[in-house]
């Protein structure tokens, strides 16, 4: 008797390939045309080792696929069903291409024989709806296409210059049928490869001769950095020559607050003085964004020596003018220079060093100062220094809003140390109400670490259902601070400084977020006190749940607000 031959849909061959991409967690919001996807995980899916987490908004999904993927350094999975579902995906997408973070964006589309009669959800072209904010685009209708489809945006996706990608899988190929076997799915080691391309030694030489020589060099981390990997190469380079170190918001915690070589963020007070007066930087994976004053005067200086690498050769020479660019992954570069430097004598000390990390002494004592404050209601740097002093070491810390974001990143490295791709900040695109799905992101990536969430209370509130999801999933140790300060602050900021103060839509009403949260099941307190502000940490810490601290904050604007707001770029 003729054995009966075992025949699968396209949503079991969808997860076989997305198991071979060894895909834990899936982030949407279900669909019609996803039923045969679902079914597959239910049958066996799960038990292979992937699932599908069901959050209140597809935004929301989007913004955790995005957190999975910046802490992991692997590809974040999200999904939505057609059309309307695709739309809401668009603005966690547009923030994940913005940092260049890889993700993969799933939607389906309508069945071919119906696509444009006007059905339920139909005549949208998501294709050209995505392009602007996606790497790369793959449509498919047969059953056959999917396999060779996925390996295609994953490999778009973490080819290069990392950035999000987006599969449609029409209706069709869904439910198509083929018998198993017939369809050869690759492993990723299969068809993408990991080894980092060689730097000709030419541009070696002349980027050691460059840094070797300079009076004033300083090295600027960004999120190449991160993304490479490269954060031990960095900090072995950097100390041996004594070269300062400036991150950028996506290299925070790239190089150790330990080394005597940090120098803080970019928008810190030791950057006013350095950038304009370092006569060569180095600049690894960055691209000279509004973050650092877009690499212009009077921020920087176009006489200035710069030496450019970046994985993309569209980002180097982009924003500034170069000395010497370099195409390839940084941490090859560093590996690669390291093994030259090292060949010479190390710098013992370096004068230029010295007076850099006394500035940044003297910014941290100034900002202490403020941050020590009894007031009520509470200065924000009395909240961020709280916060920064009594998170666990290896916590994962999220920035979300406008003005409270400033702050933060103004003091990020002064009280611990931060852990590589342990800092996440939506900061290209400026997305707002990132931080609850953020930390459930992380929180899952990581079920052992703490994760943190500082965010605006008008940023709070754009993702405030998925704290549902938060606790449906049953996460804990994951803490939501909300600095209240009845504003949305940043906006009020710009109105304060160069409206004369004419405030309009800026001015948002009382209302208790700490309530809020517990119709969602989370812990919720209310904090007035500064002094209270470790108590109340140490409870949302210890609550055994989601816990959200609704903390009643000073307008006040940053420092690093007035100084961008002054040079245009706000």
């Amino acid at each position: 008797m003729e054995e009966e031959k075992k025949m699968i849909n396209g949503g079991d061959v969808l997860i076989k390939c997305l198991l071979k991409e060894n895909v834990k967690y899936m982030f949407g919001i279900p669909g019609g045309q996803f039923l045969n996807m679902y079914d597959a995980i239910y049958k066996w899916g799960k038990e292979q080792g992937i699932r599908t987490l069901l959050f209140r908004h597809e935004a929301a999904a989007a913004h955790a696929a995005d957190a999975w993927a910046r802490v992991t350094n692997k590809p974040g999975i999200c999904f939505g069903t057609v059309g309307p579902g695709a739309l809401n995906l668009m603005s966690g997408v547009g923030a994940a291409w913005a940092d260049n973070i890889p993700i993969i964006t799933i939607v389906p589309q309508v069945n071919s024989e119906i696509q444009d009669s006007f059905t339920l959800q139909g005549n949208l072209d998501q294709m050209t709806m995505f392009k602007p904010i996606t790497k790369y685009q793959k449509s498919i209708r047969k059953i056959e296409e999917i396999p060779d489809a996925v390996h295609k945006v994953f490999r778009e996706a973490m080819g290069g210059r990392p950035q999000p990608a987006l599969l449609e899988i029409f209706e069709d190929a869904f439910l198509e049928e083929i018998e198993e076997g017939q369809l050869n799915i690759l492993g990723f080691e299969r068809y993408r490869t990991y080894k980092r391309p060689s730097i000709n030694n030419e541009s070696i030489q002349e980027a050691l001769h460059l840094l070797s020589t300079a009076e004033k060099p300083i090295i600027i981390s960004g999120g190449g950095v991160a993304r490479a990997e490269a954060w031990d190469e960095l900090k072995d380079f950097a100390e041996y020559l004594q070269i300062p170190v400036f991150t950028t918001v996506m290299g925070i915690g790239t190089l150790t607050n330990k080394s005597n070589c940090l120098m803080g963020a970019s928008v810190s007070g030791p950057a006013l003085k350095a950038a304009p007066e370092a006569d060569v930087v180095l600049a690894l994976g960055c691209k000279f964004s509004y973050t650092m004053g877009h690499g212009a005067e009077p921020f920087w200086k176009d006489s200035q020596k710069l030496i450019q690498v970046d994985i993309d050769p569209s980002i180097i020479g982009r924003a500034k003018p170069i000395t010497l660019g370099i195409v390839g992954d940084c941490k090859q570069f560093l590996m690669q220079i390291l093994e030259e430097i090292k060949k010479f004598d190390k710098i013992e000390k370096r004068e230029w060093l010295n007076t850099l990390a006394g500035s940044r002494q003297t910014n941290i004592e100034k900002v202490n100062k403020k941050a020590m404050r009894d007031k009520i209601p509470i200065p924000p740097k009395r909240l961020i220094k709280e916060i920064l002093e009594n998170i666990d070491d290896d916590a994962i810390l999220i920035i979300d809003g406008g003005d409270i974001a400033a702050h933060m990143v103004e003091q990020v490295d002064y009280y611990k140390d931060r852990a590589p791709l342990s800092t996440l900040q939506a900061i290209g695109m400026g997305q707002l109400g990132t931080a609850v799905p953020y930390g459930i992101g992380a929180k899952l990536a990581h079920p052992d670490k703490q994760a943190v969430a500082i965010a605006g209370d008008g940023s709070f509130m754009i993702n405030i259902q998925d704290l549902e999801t938060a606790v449906r999933l049953g996460l804990k140790n994951l803490i939501y601070v909300v600095a209240n300060n009845s504003a949305w602050g940043m906006i009020k900021s710009g109105q304060k400084l160069f409206m004369g103060k004419r405030y309009i839509d800026v001015d948002l009403p009382e209302f208790n977020y700490a309530k809020c949260a517990e119709g969602f099941g989370c812990y919720g307190e209310v904090v007035t006190d500064p002094t209270e502000l470790k108590n109340a940490f140490d409870r949302a810490k210890n609550c055994d749940k989601p816990a959200v601290l609704d903390v009643k904050v000073q307008f006040d604007t940053p420092d690093t607000t007035k100084l961008m707001g002054s040079m245009g770029i706000l």
